[in-house]
């Protein structure tokens, strides 16, 4: 099993990541020591589970880690909210207007 996880940091942002261990990976964005990079610096810890999924495969967990990546504060924030329905509306691009 594996797992896709958000982070809401202590600084606001959002970091989206993925595992197959996630209470270590949770540990590790903690401390500081290990975990991801942009986890690291003192001002984006404490670190606060927001939302997560598990999947069967770590590679299925990756995927949706890009896919969550590539979406924008709002949709992210629907989807922590459960407001999936929201989703489709929140596309990137889909609040421009009409194009012309």
């Amino acid at each position: 099993m594996a797992w896709t996880y958000i982070l809401e940091c202590a600084d606001g942002s959002l970091y989206v990541g993925s595992t197959t261990d996630l209470e270590r990976r949770l540990t590790e964005h903690s401390s500081g020591e290990g975990g991801a990079a942009y986890t690291r610096p003192r001002r984006r810890r404490p670190v606060r589970l927001v939302w997560s999924v598990e999947v069967q495969r770590i590679d299925s967990a990756f995927a949706l880690e890009k896919q969550i990546q590539g979406w924008g504060r709002a949709k992210r924030l629907a989807l922590i909210d459960g407001r999936l329905d929201q989703l489709p509306d929140l596309a990137r691009g889909r609040d421009r207007g009409p194009q012309g």
